[in-house]
Protein backbone atom coordinates (compact mmCIF):
# COMPACT_ATOMS: atom_id res chain seq x y z
CA UNK A 1 0.00 0.00 0.00
CA UNK A 2 2.82 2.34 0.89
CA UNK A 3 4.54 1.75 -2.47
CA UNK A 4 1.46 2.81 -4.58
CA UNK A 5 1.03 6.25 -2.98
CA UNK A 6 4.23 7.82 -4.37
CA UNK A 7 3.46 6.57 -7.90
CA UNK A 8 0.10 8.39 -7.90
CA UNK A 9 1.84 11.51 -6.56
CA UNK A 10 4.42 11.29 -9.30
CA UNK A 11 1.77 11.07 -12.03
CA UNK A 12 0.00 14.11 -10.60
CA UNK A 13 3.18 16.23 -10.60
CA UNK A 14 4.01 15.18 -14.16
CA UNK A 15 0.49 16.12 -15.32
CA UNK A 16 0.72 19.55 -13.64
CA UNK A 17 4.12 20.19 -15.26
CA UNK A 18 2.76 19.39 -18.76
CA UNK A 19 -0.23 21.69 -18.10
CA UNK A 20 2.15 24.57 -17.21
CA UNK A 21 4.22 23.96 -20.35
CA UNK A 22 1.11 24.06 -22.56
CA UNK A 23 0.01 27.41 -21.00
CA UNK A 24 3.31 29.20 -21.73
CA UNK A 25 3.27 30.76 -25.26
CA UNK A 26 6.30 30.68 -27.53
CA UNK A 27 8.28 33.98 -27.70
CA UNK A 28 7.22 36.56 -30.30
CA UNK A 29 9.26 36.43 -33.50
CA UNK A 30 11.45 39.47 -34.13
CA UNK A 31 11.62 40.66 -37.74
CA UNK A 32 14.06 43.26 -39.01
CA UNK A 33 12.37 46.28 -40.64
CA UNK A 34 12.16 46.05 -44.42
CA UNK A 35 14.40 48.28 -46.49
CA UNK A 36 12.97 50.49 -49.24
CA UNK A 37 14.09 48.24 -52.12
CA UNK A 38 12.73 45.16 -50.31
CA UNK A 39 9.27 46.74 -49.97
CA UNK A 40 8.98 47.06 -53.74
CA UNK A 41 10.36 43.50 -54.26
CA UNK A 42 13.72 44.88 -55.38
CA UNK A 43 12.15 46.92 -58.21
CA UNK A 44 13.72 50.32 -58.86
CA UNK A 45 11.20 53.17 -58.91
CA UNK A 46 11.51 56.19 -61.20
CA UNK A 47 10.17 59.74 -61.40
CA UNK A 48 10.63 62.21 -64.27
CA UNK A 49 10.21 65.98 -64.03
CA UNK A 50 9.97 68.06 -67.22
CA UNK A 51 12.16 71.17 -67.49
CA UNK A 52 10.37 74.17 -69.06
CA UNK A 53 12.51 76.25 -71.47
CA UNK A 54 12.69 79.31 -69.17
CA UNK A 55 14.00 77.20 -66.22
CA UNK A 56 16.84 75.56 -68.16
CA UNK A 57 19.45 78.25 -67.32
CA UNK A 58 18.52 78.48 -63.59
CA UNK A 59 18.71 74.66 -63.41
CA UNK A 60 22.27 74.75 -64.80
CA UNK A 61 23.21 77.49 -62.34
CA UNK A 62 21.78 75.81 -59.22
CA UNK A 63 22.35 72.17 -60.23
CA UNK A 64 24.76 71.37 -57.36
CA UNK A 65 22.39 72.95 -54.79
CA UNK A 66 19.62 70.63 -56.03
CA UNK A 67 21.85 67.56 -56.55
CA UNK A 68 23.60 67.55 -53.13
CA UNK A 69 20.59 67.18 -50.75
CA UNK A 70 18.84 64.69 -53.07
CA UNK A 71 21.86 62.42 -53.56
CA UNK A 72 23.58 62.69 -50.17
CA UNK A 73 20.72 63.17 -47.68
CA UNK A 74 17.70 61.56 -49.35
CA UNK A 75 19.82 58.78 -50.98
CA UNK A 76 18.13 59.15 -54.39
CA UNK A 77 19.93 59.04 -57.74
CA UNK A 78 19.37 62.09 -59.95
CA UNK A 79 20.46 63.01 -63.47
CA UNK A 80 19.55 65.46 -66.22
CA UNK A 81 18.47 63.82 -69.48
CA UNK A 82 19.52 66.37 -72.10
CA UNK A 83 17.77 64.56 -74.99
CA UNK A 84 14.26 64.77 -73.57
CA UNK A 85 15.01 67.73 -71.23
CA UNK A 86 13.80 65.98 -68.09
CA UNK A 87 15.27 65.50 -64.63
CA UNK A 88 15.21 61.77 -63.82
CA UNK A 89 15.12 60.39 -60.28
CA UNK A 90 15.38 56.77 -59.11
CA UNK A 91 15.65 54.83 -55.85
CA UNK A 92 18.85 53.09 -54.74
CA UNK A 93 19.45 49.96 -52.68
CA UNK A 94 20.37 52.16 -49.66
CA UNK A 95 17.37 54.52 -49.94
CA UNK A 96 15.98 54.62 -46.36
CA UNK A 97 12.34 55.32 -47.30
CA UNK A 98 10.29 54.92 -50.50
CA UNK A 99 8.52 58.26 -49.87
CA UNK A 100 11.88 60.04 -50.35
CA UNK A 101 11.49 59.60 -54.12
CA UNK A 102 8.18 61.49 -54.22
CA UNK A 103 9.54 64.20 -51.88
CA UNK A 104 12.51 64.73 -54.23
CA UNK A 105 10.20 64.86 -57.26
CA UNK A 106 8.07 67.51 -55.49
CA UNK A 107 11.21 69.48 -54.61
CA UNK A 108 12.44 69.50 -58.24
CA UNK A 109 8.93 70.31 -59.51
CA UNK A 110 8.71 73.27 -57.08
CA UNK A 111 12.02 74.60 -58.44
CA UNK A 112 10.68 74.27 -62.02
CA UNK A 113 7.61 76.29 -61.04
CA UNK A 114 9.89 79.16 -60.00
CA UNK A 115 10.50 78.76 -56.25
CA UNK A 116 14.00 79.44 -54.90
CA UNK A 117 16.09 76.42 -53.80
CA UNK A 118 16.12 77.44 -50.05
CA UNK A 119 12.30 77.67 -50.11
CA UNK A 120 11.68 74.51 -52.17
CA UNK A 121 14.10 72.43 -50.04
CA UNK A 122 11.59 72.67 -47.17
CA UNK A 123 9.53 70.07 -49.08
CA UNK A 124 12.29 67.53 -48.34
CA UNK A 125 12.44 68.33 -44.63
CA UNK A 126 8.76 68.80 -43.71
CA UNK A 127 5.87 66.44 -44.44
CA UNK A 128 2.90 68.81 -44.27
CA UNK A 129 4.00 71.19 -47.07
CA UNK A 130 2.24 71.37 -50.43
CA UNK A 131 2.32 73.35 -53.66
CA UNK A 132 -0.99 74.63 -54.98
CA UNK A 133 -1.38 76.21 -58.41
CA UNK A 134 -4.24 78.12 -60.02
CA UNK A 135 -4.76 80.65 -62.80
CA UNK A 136 -6.27 84.14 -62.66
CA UNK A 137 -8.99 83.07 -65.13
CA UNK A 138 -10.10 80.39 -62.61
CA UNK A 139 -11.15 83.24 -60.28
CA UNK A 140 -12.39 85.79 -62.83
CA UNK A 141 -12.25 86.02 -66.62
CA UNK A 142 -10.11 89.09 -67.35
CA UNK A 143 -8.65 90.29 -70.65
CA UNK A 144 -6.23 92.96 -71.84
CA UNK A 145 -5.67 95.91 -69.50
CA UNK A 146 -7.91 94.42 -66.79
CA UNK A 147 -5.68 91.32 -66.63
CA UNK A 148 -2.50 93.45 -66.44
CA UNK A 149 -3.96 95.54 -63.62
CA UNK A 150 -4.97 92.39 -61.69
CA UNK A 151 -1.38 91.04 -61.94
CA UNK A 152 -0.14 94.46 -60.79
CA UNK A 153 -2.48 94.38 -57.76
CA UNK A 154 -1.19 90.91 -56.82
CA UNK A 155 2.45 92.02 -56.81
CA UNK A 156 2.06 95.59 -55.57
CA UNK A 157 4.70 98.29 -55.93
CA UNK A 158 8.09 96.52 -55.96
CA UNK A 159 6.41 93.24 -54.89
CA UNK A 160 5.27 94.80 -51.61
CA UNK A 161 1.79 93.20 -51.55
CA UNK A 162 3.13 89.74 -52.42
CA UNK A 163 5.78 89.93 -49.67
CA UNK A 164 3.18 91.11 -47.13
CA UNK A 165 0.93 88.10 -47.89
CA UNK A 166 3.94 85.73 -47.78
CA UNK A 167 5.14 87.00 -44.40
CA UNK A 168 1.67 87.10 -42.83
CA UNK A 169 0.69 83.58 -43.95
CA UNK A 170 4.16 81.90 -43.76
CA UNK A 171 3.92 80.84 -47.41
CA UNK A 172 5.90 81.46 -50.61
CA UNK A 173 4.14 82.76 -53.71
CA UNK A 174 5.27 82.71 -57.36
CA UNK A 175 3.35 84.81 -59.91
CA UNK A 176 4.32 83.54 -63.36
CA UNK A 177 2.28 85.45 -65.96
CA UNK A 178 -1.36 84.42 -65.27
CA UNK A 179 -0.41 81.37 -63.15
CA UNK A 180 -0.03 81.58 -59.38
CA UNK A 181 1.82 78.95 -57.30
CA UNK A 182 1.67 78.85 -53.49
CA UNK A 183 3.99 76.77 -51.29
CA UNK A 184 3.02 76.20 -47.65
CA UNK A 185 0.91 74.20 -45.22
CA UNK A 186 -2.75 73.44 -46.03
CA UNK A 187 -4.28 76.08 -43.71
CA UNK A 188 -1.76 78.78 -44.67
CA UNK A 189 -2.27 78.16 -48.41
CA UNK A 190 -6.02 78.70 -47.92
CA UNK A 191 -5.48 82.09 -46.22
CA UNK A 192 -2.98 83.22 -48.91
CA UNK A 193 -5.29 82.01 -51.71
CA UNK A 194 -8.28 83.92 -50.24
CA UNK A 195 -6.20 87.11 -50.09
CA UNK A 196 -4.97 86.70 -53.67
CA UNK A 197 -8.52 85.99 -54.91
CA UNK A 198 -9.77 89.18 -53.21
CA UNK A 199 -7.06 91.17 -55.02
CA UNK A 200 -7.96 89.58 -58.37
CA UNK A 201 -11.64 90.42 -57.84
CA UNK A 202 -10.69 94.08 -57.36
CA UNK A 203 -10.33 94.62 -53.59
CA UNK A 204 -7.88 97.40 -52.67
CA UNK A 205 -4.62 96.27 -51.01
CA UNK A 206 -5.43 98.13 -47.75
CA UNK A 207 -8.64 96.14 -47.25
CA UNK A 208 -6.79 92.85 -47.88
CA UNK A 209 -4.05 93.84 -45.39
CA UNK A 210 -6.57 94.56 -42.60
CA UNK A 211 -8.35 91.23 -43.22
CA UNK A 212 -4.97 89.43 -43.18
CA UNK A 213 -4.11 91.05 -39.84
CA UNK A 214 -7.38 89.77 -38.33
CA UNK A 215 -6.91 86.23 -39.65
CA UNK A 216 -3.24 85.95 -38.59
CA UNK A 217 -4.08 87.33 -35.11
CA UNK A 218 -6.78 84.64 -34.80
CA UNK A 219 -4.29 81.97 -35.89
CA UNK A 220 -1.70 83.19 -33.39
CA UNK A 221 -4.27 82.88 -30.58
CA UNK A 222 -5.19 79.34 -31.65
CA UNK A 223 -1.61 78.00 -31.57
Amino acid sequence: MSTEAPTSMETETVASETKLESNTLPPKPKFEPLKAHEMSNGRIQFRKVSVPPHRYSPLKKYWMDIYTPIYEQMKIDIRMNLKVRKVELKTRSDTPDVSNLQKCADFVQAFMLGFDVPDAIALLRLDELYVESFEIKDVKTLRGEHLSRAIGRLSGKGGKTKFAIENATKTRIVIADTKIHILGSFANIKIARDSLCSLILGSPAGKVYSKLRQVTARLAERF
